[in-house]
């Protein structure tokens, strides 16, 4: 089994397992957007900017949270885009849709699991850091970063 993203949201994976067994099924574009449109996703945290955004262009029904996102927060913490009537920026990206969103959810149980989570370290990171604070891999970090600004 290949390591899991250590970065990768929990949205943009929940989507991706619906879109991937939806395609799988046979379904029509049109079906999956009917399909998302029903859909109520619940996760611990308010989903940031970027995850706020993908559900709005899938048009999400609703998103239910436990705490909220004071850094990243895209429904209501730092940009409201569960309710704001977005243009596309062209033809290829189409405008969002408004979806009902409700936080706080078990807020205190969902900032106490990610407090573990971090104390804990991200498993799936692993990996990554293992490879960052070899000596040798730094140094070739270092060269790469240095080609960017020369």
């Amino acid at each position: 089994m290949a390591p899991l993203p250590a970065t990768r949201h929990a949205e943009m994976e929940a989507i991706d397992v619906l879109l991937g067994q939806w395609q799988k099924s046979g379904h029509s574009m049109s079906e999956v957007a009917e399909k998302f449109s029903n859909c109520s996703l619940y996760v611990t945290c308010e989903p940031c900017i970027m995850c706020a955004s993908a559900l709005s262009i899938l048009g999400i029904k609703e998103v239910f949270y436990g705490c909220s996102n004071d850094k990243f927060g895209g429904c209501g913490s730092i940009l409201s885009l569960h309710s704001s009537n977005t243009t596309p920026v062209n033809n290829e990206v189409p405008s969002g849709k408004n979806f009902k969103c409700t936080g706080g959810i078990m807020a205190s149980e969902a900032v106490l699991l990610f407090r573990t989570f971090y104390e804990q370290g991200n498993p799936n990171g692993k990996l990554l850091w293992s490879f960052l604070t070899s000596t040798q891999n730094l140094l070739k970090l270092y060269d790469i970063v240095d080609m960017w600004f020369i």
